[in-house]
């Protein structure tokens, strides 16, 4: 059975304090069973929080690791450093990273492998921008983004993998994505990982949803049946909302 997965992605925010208060609520909640929630938070608060998650069933997760091992990359974090750490998952592939940081699918590859062999499973972004949904190609663009990287990998390093769907087009654009437009993508990812890795891996692939996940709209969302979860960006800065995605599978 494939993990149902609430993710909190936190990205440049939170001071310290706001990170204590904010992962103490969440943490004091506790995951629902059977679902993992995993809080991706600021590198400078990884230890820190990973402290507090241990006494409850909370997964803290690094939102970025270099796609080199080690070396003079001055500011840059890397997969060494967070499984001495104890992090066990990582955000590779993100909207955010691709754009602003210029980040390739040979570079994110890199990531990903690099993660892998420490024994950090990776929650892999993938998604498509406004210009490419409405030209209609979206579903062979965000496909592509998966053959030239984690469909290569081998079946044994494709089973750590969590795939996270980013409707770039529908984040602060004024666009919405509705929950079937949500599950056309995810079956089509879906049936994407059966065509190379065959039909008993595709069903144990959880595939997490990240457009604009709410407390008012997660329940929907996630009732889709390729739909294993949440990506959550803004929401899961407000204790009480994300406490309510959490439970609303």
């Amino acid at each position: 059975m494939r993990k149902k997965i609430a993710a909190g992605n936190w990205k440049m925010n939170c001071t310290l304090e706001k990170a204590s208060e904010l992962s103490n609520k969440i943490i004091e909640a506790g995951s629902p069973d059977g679902v993992l929630t995993i809080l991706c938070v600021p590198s400078v608060y990884i230890s820190t929080l990973l402290d507090k998650a241990s006494h409850g069933n909370i997964q803290i997760a690094a939102q970025n690791v270099h796609h080199k091992p080690s070396g003079a990359y001055t500011g840059e974090i890397s997969v060494e450093m967070l499984s001495s750490l104890g992090v066990k998952y990582v955000v590779i592939g993100h909207s955010e990273r691709r754009e602003y940081f210029h980040e390739t699918n040979d570079i994110l590859l890199e990531k990903t492998k690099l993660a892998l062999s420490a024994g950090i499973l990776p929650l892999f972004c993938c998604g498509e921008s406004l210009e490419i949904r409405k030209s209609g190609a979206h579903l062979d663009f965000v496909l592509d983004q998966l053959r030239e990287t984690i469909l290569t990998l081998s079946v044994e390093d494709f089973k750590n993998i969590v795939i996270a769907y980013e409707p770039i087009w529908a984040i602060g654009t004024g666009e919405t994505a509705s929950p079937e437009q949500a599950q056309e993508m995810h079956a089509s990812i879906r049936n994407e990982v059966a065509k190379v890795f065959g039909q008993e891996i595709a069903n144990d692939t959880s595939i997490l949803y990240g457009g604009s996940v709410k407390g008012a709209n997660a329940k929907e969302i996630f009732a889709k049946p390729d739909v294993d979860g949440g990506l959550v960006g803004g929401a899961s800065l407000n204790g009480e909302e994300f406490i309510t995605i959490m439970n609303s599978f």
